[in-house]
């Protein structure tokens, strides 16, 4: 059987917020929390007390702030077969795990994307109503909660999340998931959508946020990135993507300001 990690990443401070999946169910499964301080200090032993603890869950802790660094160390660690991301905010479908497993076991994908609901239960976003191939064009809104990962392979091809992006980053603080798939698809690897709903999310998320120029300039240069080396691309791809947010948070100036990254 097919083992699984759930590798959690959080600050100090919000290490009692996480609810584990029910373990004593699943022999098969394991946890890795990766706590960071948020300072230039190692998270303190009153601190590390509040992580949920038991046979299959491991603690490692580290001083500063960045979400990818912590990511990276889980993906390093992680003692399972597929390894799944999680915030100390989400919930895990469990019953949908099981089945993405089975899923990803016959396909021998390297990475599947599923989807999360809300606390209602209705889903967060706009996802595809079945099975699709993730490529640059239609993986920019992952959430890294909703990604599987088949661990053998990623680490195979030394992917790894840039730490020049993602929560912690002072300008490009949006975009780690997408530049990760991407480096994926660069490798050659098969990733995929599956419409399974692997988790629980609040509404509100970082990743949420187009209402300020900061916003908009931060997810602009994530196409710089995931099409780097290409000096076209990354404004066909902000024309394109840009272009379905006209009257829905957009106006025509913001459009271009968008795709010119300003």
């Amino acid at each position: 059987m097919p083992t699984l990690t759930f590798g959690y990443s959080t600050l100090a401070e919000n290490l009692a917020n996480i609810q584990l999946p029910d373990l004593a169910a699943h022999p098969e499964w394991d946890v890795l929390i990766t706590v960071q301080s948020g300072n230039s200090e190692l998270p303190t032993p009153e601190q590390l007390a509040k992580a949920p603890s038991g046979e299959r869950v491991r603690v490692m802790s580290f001083a500063g702030s960045g979400v990818t660094k912590i990511r990276n160390k889980v993906l390093e660690n992680a003692t399972g077969d597929y390894l799944i991301f999680a915030d100390d905010d989400i919930n895990f479908n469990e019953q949908g795990i099981r089945q993405a497993i089975q899923e990803m076991e016959t396909t021998k994908l390297a990475l599947m994307l599923g989807q999360a609901v809300d606390e209602k239960g209705l889903l967060r976003k706009s996802y595809p109503t079945s099975k699709q191939k993730l490529t640059k064009l239609n993986s920019g809104k992952a959430a890294t909660y909703e990604m599987l990962l088949n661990v053998h392979q990623v680490r195979a091809s030394g992917v790894l999340f840039d730490e020049n992006f993602g929560a912690g980053a002072k300008e490009t603080y949006l975009g780690d998931e997408y530049i990760f798939i991407a480096d994926l698809l660069s490798k050659g690897l098969t990733c995929s959508f599956i419409p399974i709903v692997l988790a629980t999310h609040p509404t509100d998320s970082s990743g949420s946020g187009w209402g300020t120029d900061r916003d908009r300039r931060a997810r602009a240069l994530i196409f710089d990135r995931v099409f780097r080396g290409n000096r076209t691309l990354p404004y066909m791809a902000r024309a394109a993507f840009g272009f379905k947010k006209l009257g829905k948070g957009f106006t025509l100036k913001t459009w271009l300001l968008f795709i010119f990254k300003r």
